[in-house]
């Protein structure tokens, strides 16, 4: 297959949109937040990495990438530092919901069949697939289908967590702007990462339970949540692969179609 000009819906024309569509294109729609991610990582980690992984297959497989959704639910203190944080900017459940229902239900009604949502924000699971279902509903004689990642990955093999993580997994709540995603963004985007300013940090309570209001001692100075220094580009790098080669994966067994890699082949 041809690589296209771009593959970022909004840099594209309407004529190309619609030659797209035509084509029998798919869409992905990358969903995060603005959250605070320690002194080291920009705020927009969570809209990135989404959008780095949609960016990573999208050519192979004949998917544009629309805008992200660059807003989520409010940071929880056990697996996001919490609303306390300067910059950290949330939405209501209810607003969120209606943002990408409206957003899914704009590229169905344009003639989309194949659509991802590709979330990283913890808090947002669960919204975004209802969501989902609520868009679909609106169209209930489209034969468009979605593919709703919550979890940008499923379980990582035993060689990555062992690289990540020589000394133990913490568990991925612990792991806000800390190693993993320290890692993928010196992979990605070193320039937005201040790592002489990475600390390791945690709460001094970190029940399996939440509390409101939220009890101080549940959120770390930094909001660094683990060990952000063991983070290097090269654990971003294996990570990083794994993680496009389940996506990958993922949008061909759901959403085969023109861009499956069937296709592919057959066009070259």
């Amino acid at each position: 297959m041809a690589q296209r000009r771009t593959r970022i819906l909004s840099e594209m024309t309407w004529p190309e949109v619609r030659e797209a569509i035509e084509r029998g294109a798919g869409v992905f729609l990358p969903v995060g937040s603005t959250e605070q991610h320690g002194y080291h990582l920009p705020l927009a980690t969570d809209v990135i990495l989404p959008t780095e992984l949609a960016l990573a297959v999208a050519d192979e497989l004949d998917f544009l990438v629309a805008p992200p959704v660059a807003y989520g639910y409010r940071s929880r203190p056990l697996s996001g530092g919490g609303q306390g944080f300067v910059g950290t900017i949330s939405l209501q459940a209810r607003t969120l919901m209606s943002l990408v229902e409206d957003v899914l239900s704009e590229l169905i009604r344009q003639g989309f069949e194949r659509i991802a949502v590709v979330n990283w924000h913890f808090e947002n699971q669960n919204f975004v697939y209802e969501a989902a279902c609520l868009a679909l509903e609106r169209h209930r004689g489209s034969s468009a289908r979605i593919l709703v990642a919550e979890h940008p990955f499923a379980e990582l093999s035993e060689a990555t967590m062992k690289t990540l993580f020589p000394e133990g997994f913490p568990g991925w709540d612990y792991e806000h702007a800390s190693i993993m995603e320290t890692s993928l963004m010196l992979h990605l985007r070193p320039e937005l990462v201040l790592f002489d300013r990475a600390v390791d940090d945690a709460s001094k309570r970190h029940p399996w339970y939440d509390v409101l209001p939220v009890p101080e001692d549940f959120v770390p100075a930094s909001g660094t949540l683990w060990k952000a220094t063991q983070a290097s580009e090269e654990k971003g790098r294996i990570t990083w692969e794994e993680i496009v080669a389940q996506f990958r994966e993922a949008v061909v067994t759901e959403l085969a179609g023109t861009g499956s890699p069937e296709a592919v082949r057959h066009e070259r």
